[in-house]
């Protein structure tokens, strides 16, 4: 059993370290103050070949498959990871529907300029009343013609507020319900398609937009796949997006033990360093443990999914494993950091405010627990 990275694989997470440091530490506190995205990331990831590592080079990816996704998202969430969410959904959930089901077109269209960052994609699912059941979406897609006329709303979306193309999830034949949901490309220049910003606790350099659909003419063209497929579409992406999802956690996490644990090796109180006295270095010994852990299964997961294993149940494992630890890590280092965290301008009181969502994108812990107990026959 080899548990090393490639030769390759280490190139990779050493140059997107870099790129972080360089490129990402030094703009996250003017993004998170003035809750924007820094849209010019994706060009930049892109034209280095960084922004998708898992598609196939022809479309401009790197070919390192889910193992590279991971280790992109995992080293760009220990520098922030509201910044990490758009470039998340950008390589995977927004455009692995195109990859896995597009026409030639739509991949010349839409895939490759997302690939390059040339043009921001977003996902749109989650609706008002539609979330953890997802086949209760109540945007509609009809038929007229050469064009769908769409109508209703998303909400929570990443990129909402930036993209160039979102990909949704729509009910083309309501009376079919969840065999009745399609995938469908929508350009934001259609007519009648709206977006509003959406304020959040956590991930403030995340684009969240509120989309509206008000009889949008979407191209029958820009039909992803075959009509009342979408929603096995959006169960395959969700699957992948949950392994990528667990290595934004595994991120976060890691930066919050790292600033945990110097910290404790400066901070003096009663004549040392706190991190001597056990209450604290238990502390850290059981973050460092369940951080492990994480990675152990994490990369597991992502090197089973390379193999061709579709990871029903390990997906929902990783994602429901990651976010718990890394929400205990990101508490653990409030209570180490005390006051110095609680303050605004503290980053401990930013992995604490993004850590909380990690419970609930890409399926609450619920929903993952649910799928988990399906898959063992209960």
């Amino acid at each position: 059993m080899d548990f090393d990275f490639s030769e390759e694989q280490k190139m990779f997470k050493e140059a997107i370290r870099d790129f972080a440091q360089k490129e990402v530490a030094p703009i996250v506190k003017e993004a998170e103050e003035k809750e924007t995205a820094p849209v010019d990331l994706f060009s930049k990831l892109g034209k280095l070949g960084y922004l998708c590592p898992a598609y196939p080079p022809q479309y401009g990816g790197g070919g390192l498959g889910k193992i590279g996704d991971c280790i992109l998202v995992e080293e760009l969430a220990r520098v922030c990871s509201g910044i990490t969410s758009g470039i998340m959904v950008q390589s995977g959930l927004s455009t692995f529907p195109i990859l896995a089901h597009g026409t030639k077109e739509q991949k010349q269209e839409f895939l490759i300029p997302a690939t390059r960052g040339e043009k921001i994609a977003a996902y749109g699912l989650t609706e008002p009343n539609a979330g953890s059941d997802a086949a209760a979406v109540e945007t509609t897609a009809k038929r007229d013609g050469n064009y769908y006329i769409v109508n209703g709303s998303k909400i929570y979306i990443t990129n909402g507020q930036i993209c160039d193309f979102v990909t949704i999830a729509a009910s083309t034949d309501k009376s079919k319900g969840s065999r009745g949901i399609s995938t469908i490309i929508v350009d934001k220049s259609t007519s009648g398609f709206t977006v509003n910003k959406m304020k959040k606790l956590g991930h403030h350099s995340a684009a969240t937009g509120e989309l509206a659909f008000d009889n949008c003419h979407v191209p029958v063209d820009n039909l992803i796949g075959e009509e009342g497929k979408g929603y096995r579409y959006m169960l395959e992406a969700l699957n992948g997006a949950r392994i990528s999802h667990s290595a934004r956690s595994l991120g976060t996490a890691q930066a919050a033990f790292d600033a945990s644990l110097n910290y404790a090796k400066q901070r003096i109180q009663f004549g040392q360093p706190i991190g001597k006295f056990q209450a604290i270095s238990f502390k850290l010994a059981r973050m460092a443990a369940e951080i492990e852990a994480a990675r152990w299964l994490l990369y597991r997961v992502a090197w089973l999914y390379d193999q061709g294993n579709e990871c029903r149940k390990e997906a929902p494992m990783t994602k429901v494993f990651s976010s718990e630890m890394a929400i205990r890590t990101a508490e653990e280092a409030m209570r180490i950091h005390a006051g110095a965290g609680y303050l605004a301008e503290s980053t401990i009181d930013r992995y604490f405010r993004d850590a909380i969502l990690f419970h609930t994108t890409e399926g609450t812990t619920e929903i993952q627990e649910l799928v988990i107990a399906r898959e063992l026959g209960l």
